[in-house]
């Protein structure tokens, strides 16, 4: 019996040292790459952050979104464009060209707005995608900018959403918050996307050109972010309208019965600003206790458990080279309908589409539908605008393109 218990002992000590070793291996190679990472940047203190280029701003924003914060980055963008439905000036456009606020055009409406973005979040600022798909984001906006439905302000708090949402999400439920390094990457990356598409910074603290680095520009953002939420941000029946047929793309994957409850975990996420702008009852306390509760988990484990993605596996949500032969991308991943997703036999028989096959939700098998040759860049947007705009597109994108965007956009 003592020798029974010397040795299960034994096997507890090493199995608890192993696990020790094994916490302690995943949690050092988490912060010892985010640390490499640093050292190895030029931009070591604040002064050298005025030196950053738009290009290193990209591979700083890229890091974060493929492989540092690759799920959480996706959810804060999402959560981002869903924010942007509490302002009524937005919320009722979108509703009146129909593009979100009905079933039928929703879908690819949300696919659509989500690849652009990603488009020119994956890519340099100096590459042929990114501007090609700023130049399509532009031409989409125009008609409505010279009808005056959209204003400056709408553009500059959807950008600065872009930011302060990754910021904030990553902050309340991330294993570690973004350093200033990162931060000041985020805020040089988006100024010159919002260059790009033509926003007025003149109502930020520091005006259009007096910024001095991109922390900077991140803090003025927040800063008038927060001052437009509390002027803009009112309840609005444009606001809850589209705020439901978000929520039912966001919960396509969950089956009938559990959708109130999965709707009550996404008010949950809510503040209480937004919540009220969507005109959302306040979740039970039980809801909040139990969302703060999965992302604490989640937290722990990815920063105990996991090791840190390795590059070979980083996360991409658009296929990195178009097809060979028709010259078109693809969607790697869809969360309601399966817009530009190829269909092959894999995708078709995948347990996801037969689990979207049993729930009655679209799926790759659906046929073509949902465009699974692919998009090309200048076609994406509306049905009614699909072959418009391609010259105009062109233009923008060759002209953006001759303009040096790689560059620092703080050098006097």
């Amino acid at each position: 019996m003592d020798t029974k218990m010397s040795i299960l002992a034994t096997k507890t000590t090493v199995a608890t040292g192993a696990l020790v070793c094994y916490i302690a291996l995943c949690r050092g190679l988490r912060y010892l790459r985010r640390d490499r990472r640093h050292a190895s940047s030029p931009y070591k203190t604040r002064e050298d952050f005025k030196r950053m280029t738009a290009e290193d701003a990209y591979q700083i924003t890229y890091y974060i979104q493929a492989l540092e914060f690759p799920w959480m980055t996706g959810k804060a963008l999402n959560f981002a464009l869903f924010r942007t439905y509490g302002i009524p000036s937005i919320s009722k456009l979108l509703c009146e060209t129909q593009q979100l606020g009905k079933v039928e055009y929703a879908g690819r409406r949300y696919v659509d707005t989500s690849v652009l973005i990603v488009e020119f979040l994956s890519n340099s600022p100096t590459s042929e995608r990114a501007n090609s798909a700023i130049a399509r984001m532009n031409y989409l906006h125009s008609r409505y900018q010279k009808a005056g439905k959209i204003s400056n302000d709408d553009l500059l708090y959807t950008l600065s959403l872009f930011v302060l949402e990754v910021e904030r999400w990553i902050r309340m439920y991330e294993w570690r918050t973004l350093t200033p390094l990162e931060l000041c990457g985020l805020g040089t990356h988006w100024k010159v996307i919002g260059e790009a598409m033509g926003i007025d910074y003149s109502c930020l603290r520091h005006g259009p050109s007096d910024f001095k680095d991109g922390l900077e520009f991140f803090e003025d953002l927040k800063e008038w972010s927060d001052n437009y939420e509390h002027r803009c941000m009112v309840p609005n029946k444009f606001n809850h309208q589209l705020a439901e047929e978000t929520t039912r793309i966001l919960l396509t994957d969950i089956p009938g019965p559990l959708k109130p409850f999965g709707k009550t975990v996404v008010t949950s996420l809510m503040d209480e600003r937004l919540r009220s702008a969507m005109i959302y009852d306040k979740p039970s306390p039980m809801y909040l206790k139990a969302v703060k509760f999965m992302f604490g988990v989640r937290n722990v484990f990815l920063k105990f458990l996991i090791p840190p993605r390795p590059y070979a596996l980083r996360y991409a949500l658009l296929s990195e080279q178009p097809n060979p032969k028709t010259g078109r991308y693809h969607v790697k991943e869809y969360d309601n309908e399966p817009w530009y997703f190829k269909s092959t036999f894999f995708s078709r028989n995948s347990p996801t589409a037969w689990f979207r096959w049993a729930i009655g939700e679209p799926h790759p098998g659906d046929g073509k539908q949902y465009r699974p040759e692919g998009y090309h860049i200048f076609e994406v947007g509306p049905k009614k605008l699909e072959g418009h705009g391609q010259e105009e597109c062109k233009e923008t994108r060759d002209r953006l393109m001759a303009s040096n965007r790689g560059r620092c956009p703080f050098a006097v």
